[in-house]
């Protein structure tokens, strides 16, 4: 190169990459100490050569670059569509720190040959940095708060022999690259349109879709799975394929898949996010959109053909739906992602497939197409924001398990542990990202514990359940009020802050309260009772740690509601609009762990359970009936519909009424009242609350579904059998009375 000898300094740089470019691998440069001189020379470097739209990654633009190669960290997201082979991250300015996300997605755009320059002080993990803030919950703040994940960042860096390391104002230091082995190799590939054997392969598949026989296909990033999506639209269409729907979190996350099919289908015409060729259609819906247009019967159905990419961050819930509604679906996802975990999601999500689908096939792509096998800065990610932790190896129900509470600041410094620990919570919540181990390690109030081995059995560790919990409250009544006015939301307590926002607590938040973020168990140690120690244990702690409130947050399904119920908790918050990252609406349980707390839970519990019939009724009318009789359950056992906590006492009226539905012809609306106590006390005396009977009344009585939505939902031809169904369920309940 021409430029060398003026650029001196930089030779190191060009004799690295020359040695990246031949082995098509990739590389991190890690460019360290003052923001100004750091700034300087990474500008150096942009301006050495012509690069292919290099990216630079800050909060502030910096001076003298083009605008569209500059992106704030939360934008980072907007390029993963394209492909870069210079990435620059700001790390060391006094406005910008380290985004472990926005890392983690503009690695995975870098290409064979790239590079990606990390500019840090040099005394990085020493204290925090400006994107702590995200993690200073009220009353901390960001500079007051732990280091500890940047410092394993920056260990990790000084012991890669692969990185490049470049002190500013010192010419970058060479690095050591092993050489590529003969298995790391791309095997031949006898598909044209494909880059690797396993993207042909999996494009052989996506074509022939079967009904009922659901496709999952996986792969890490940078092996084309989008691109196979993209080549299997193209050929099906050719194939005569009416239609094609797609679906994904973001439009972004599939445009590389419509670049495939303007590639390969030339006189096809694309609008936005539609492609039509000859009256046949390829279009991308949102997955809101999809569920609603599923739900009205205007997708789907004999047929129909789904493609979904990045299913890990979409809710299970509406993949379960989407899996009743399209024969032929195929869902796509990564295996170890910055934005969800792909493990994660086959573990939750096999269950529905084995069940409604057991057909099911599977595909993997291993090969890597973007950068070549054995890449250095694909590990190297990988590690610096364990992508891919797992848990340990699941030990033997015999083996004895010992409560253990383990120390952030060990934990930083032991690997292995770390890991294991961080895999559980991977392989429990299919939307665990590298930002959750960051606040694992530095949030302000959070605390790990679990069960693990007797350390004479093995000293390593390798936990098998773990529990991870933050404190919230003690807010001064001042400050109470006005978060309950909506005139504060100091960041984080979320469970206090909800409770005071929208049930009108102000001593949620003066009171001390403690919840579970996270619970997880190995998958080769559910169903034996290991969660329920987790959460016995806590509250044990709880009280002698002389808090008010163990509570939790999580997504309304009965399996769940079920659990904490079962261990005491009761249900005080039921969230008005579905989460985005669970497809359900958030529930919110607590238990007492003081005198203080007994009286805050009973008032809250009580106020919930006045609302629910209301909620049901009007806002919350798109509940799931086996949520709403999981709920209903509380308060007919005392606590929200009788005043002293008695079992709903059914009159000589109501039973007149009930008996007229039952037994007679009375118009069933004419008595809601009636059978709405008749529900209530039915699942006071023992009744299940997934009996078919109890489901359908709470459908009609209290979510307002009327004869035709009924009819529809139990498969019934008229409006007419379903009333007759409701009459028949009035009368099996009426059983309960005598």
């Amino acid at each position: 190169m021409a430029s060398l000898t003026a650029l001196n300094p930089l030779t190191p740089l060009w004799e690295a990459r020359k040695r990246l470019i031949a082995q098509r691998w990739r590389g991190l440069v890690w460019l360290t100490g003052e923001a100004d001189v750091c700034r300087d020379q990474a500008l150096t470097l942009w301006r050495a050569q012509a690069w292919q739209a290099p990216l630079w990654l800050s909060t502030v633009p910096p001076e003298d670059i083009e605008a569209s190669g500059w992106r704030a960290s939360n934008q980072a997201r907007t390029r993963l569509g394209g492909e870069q082979d210079l990435v620059v991250v700001d790390a060391v300015s006094a406005h910008s720190g380290f985004d472990p996300e926005a890392f983690g997605a503009v690695a995975g755009t870098l290409q064979a040959g790239g590079l990606l320059l990390l500019m840090t002080p040099t005394d990085w993990g020493v204290c925090p940095d400006a994107d702590y803030r995200r993690l200073a919950e009220h009353p901390w703040r960001a500079e007051q708060l732990s280091a500890r994940y940047l410092g394993r960042l920056a260990r990790l860096l000084r012991a890669d022999p692969t990185v490049i390391q470049w002190p500013a104002g010192q010419a970058p230091c060479p690095c050591r690259l092993l050489e590529a082995s003969s298995s790391s190799l791309s095997a031949p590939v006898d598909d044209p349109d494909c880059l690797s054997a396993d993207q042909a392969s999996a494009v052989r598949r996506l074509t022939r879709l079967r009904r009922r026989r659901p496709l999952v296909l996986t792969a890490d990033r940078g092996r084309g799975k989008t691109a196979a999506l993209g080549i299997a639209c193209a050929r099906l269409l050719t194939a005569g394929e009416p239609q094609v729907l797609i679906t994904a979190p973001r439009p972004s996350a599939i445009e590389g898949l419509f670049e495939r099919v303007e590639a390969l289908c030339p006189a096809g015409n694309r609008e936005g996010l539609t492609f039509r060729q000859d009256g046949q259609i390829v279009r991308f819906v949102a997955p809101d959109a999809l569920t609603l247009l599923a739900r009205r019967g205007e997708v789907g159905g004999a047929g129909s053909l789904l493609l979904v990419d990045e299913a890990a961050a979409i809710p299970a819930a509406l993949l379960g739906e989407w899996l009743e509604a399209f024969p032929r679906i195929a869902f796509a996802t990564t295996v170890h992602g910055y934005e969800g975990s792909g493990r994660g999601f086959a573990l939750r999500f096999r269950d529905q497939l084995e069940r409604r689908t057991p057909d099911w096939q599977a595909c993997t792509l291993n090969q890597p197409i973007r950068w070549a096998a054995g890449d250095p800065l694909e590990g190297l990610v990988a590690r610096l924001l364990m992508l891919d932790a797992e848990p340990g190896e699941a030990l033997p129900a015999r083996c004895p398990l010992d409560w253990q509470c383990w120390s952030r600041d060990a934990l930083t410094t032991d690997e292995a542990q770390l890991r294991s620990l961080f895999g559980l919570l991977v392989q429990a919540h299919y939307r665990t990202t590298p930002a959750d181990l960051r606040r694992l390690l530095d949030g302000p109030g959070v605390r790990l514990a679990g069960l693990a081995p007797q350390a004479y059995l093995e000293p390593s560790g390798n936990p098998q359940a773990v529990v991870v919990t933050s404190d919230e409250g003690g807010f001064e009544p001042s400050l109470a009020e006005r978060v309950a006015r909506g005139e504060r939301r100091p960041r984080g307590h979320l469970l206090a802050q909800s409770l005071a926002a929208h049930a009108g607590s102000r001593e949620a938040l003066e009171a001390r309260l403690r919840r579970v973020v996270r619970i997880a168990v190995h998958p080769g140690r559910r169903r034996e009772g290991l969660g329920w120690r987790l959460i016995e244990a806590e509250h044990a702690k709880a009280r002698a740690d002389g808090l008010d409130l163990l509570g939790a947050s999580f997504g309304a399904e009965p399996g769940l509601i079920a659990f904490w119920q079962s261990l005491g908790f009761h249900a005080v918050r039921l969230g008005l609009s579905r989460e985005t990252a669970t497809g359900e609406h958030a529930l919110m349980v607590v238990a007492p762990s003081s005198e203080r707390g007994e009286r805050l839970s009973d008032t809250l519990r009580a106020r919930f359970q006045r609302q629910l019939p209301g909620l049901l009724a009007f806002e919350l009318d798109d509940l799931a009936p086996a949520v709403a009789a999981a709920l209903l359950v509380e308060g007919s056992k005392g606590g929200g519909y009788s005043e002293h906590g008695e079992i709903e006492v059914i009159d000589a009226q109501d039973r007149r009424d009930i008996d007229d539905v039952a037994f007679a012809h009375r118009e069933p609306a004419l008595a809601r009242p009636a059978l709405q106590a008749l529900v209530r006390h039915a699942l006071a005396r023992g009744r299940r609350p997934d009996d078919d009977e109890v489901l359908l009344l709470i459908a009609w009585a209290f979510l307002g579904h009327d004869a035709a939505r009924l009819a529809a939902d139990l498969g019934l031809s008229s409006k007419r059998e379903a009333t007759a169904r409701l009459r028949r369920a009035v009368a099996v309940l009426r059983e309960d009375l005598t």
